[in-house]
């Protein structure tokens, strides 16, 4: 089974972004491209409100029936507008070199369908917020949040305008996972060529030494250019003073078993990270 880039689009200012970053990653891991669009019909019903009031049976019935009709005209609108965004989507990666990419419009929730087709994912790219973000820009999208925690691919969360990657950042805690997290961007060729950076977050100890030069020497062998620290403090504040200080493109993350970076991404302090970062996410599963 063949899997692809698949890109999550709706109609967010990321959504530009999650085109330009998705033809990258497709052309960079020579992997096909998706597009899909998922319509929720039910994310506001109508049909749900307090209708009972003083209304009379016959005229809450008709306004009911309005109502439905209502549903029906704006599923209608729904699918011809995501239509439209995957026709753009697709031609915008098609002007990016990408051949011949796919688009898909399914129905129901984002996140369960995401999940559905997750077999076919090789690397999902979504933007931080869904086409609410405008009304809370500090405010990470559940959508989002709800992915990092249920799918089992790697996730790229990606701002509104794209910069094509030249320094990477890959947050390190030395666990087992963590070490087959450095491996497979060893191996990946969606950082051929590109500098990679690794963060050690904690004390200046001899282990984190070892654990920084196990990573270190991974990279360097599989033919990256590498630099690398240990730094104390938290681990949120560390990594954004890092990338700012060494002018990161991307920070890799890793949502691994029960290692200590895990309770970033998984724990309470998931928005803290995500939220504050203004470059992309990798977050490896």
């Amino acid at each position: 089974m063949t899997e692809h880039v698949v890109a999550a689009i709706d109609g967010s200012r990321f959504s530009e972004g999650v085109c330009d970053y998705a033809a990258w990653a497709s052309l960079a891991l020579e992997a096909p491209l998706t597009f899909v669009h998922v319509v929720d019909n039910h994310s506001a019903v109508p049909g749900e409100q307090n209708l009972s009031g003083n209304l009379h049976f016959g005229a809450r019935e008709h306004l009911m029936e309005e109502l439905s009709t209502l549903d029906e005209q704006r599923a209608k609108v729904n699918r011809e507008q995501g239509r439209l965004m995957l026709e753009a989507a697709q031609k915008r990666a098609v002007e990016g070199g990408v051949s011949a990419p796919l688009t898909r419009q399914l129905n129901g929730t984002l996140v369960e369908t995401l999940i559905d087709i997750e077999e076919d994912v090789r690397l999902l790219v979504m933007g931080k917020r869904g086409e609410t973000a405008h009304r809370a820009s500090d405010h990470l999208g559940a959508n989002l949040e709800r992915v990092v925690r249920e799918m089992h691919r790697p996730i790229l969360m990606v701002p509104p305008t794209f910069k094509r990657p030249e320094k990477i950042l890959i947050a390190f805690d030395g666990s087992k996972t963590a070490r087959k997290g450095v491996d497979m961007l060893a191996r990946s060729s969606l950082f051929k060529g590109i500098e990679c950076h690794v963060l050690v977050v904690g004390a200046d100890t001899s282990e984190h030494h070892l654990e920084l030069g196990w990573a270190l020497g991974a990279l360097r062998n599989a033919g990256h250019r590498v630099e690398g620290g240990i730094r104390a403090g938290k681990v949120d504040e560390t990594l954004q003073a890092y990338a700012a200080q060494h002018d990161i493109d991307l920070l890799v993350m890793g949502a691994y078993g029960h290692s200590r970076i895990r309770h970033l991404l998984i724990g309470s302090t998931t928005t803290t990270m995500l939220r504050g970062s203004h470059i992309p996410v990798l977050i490896l599963r």
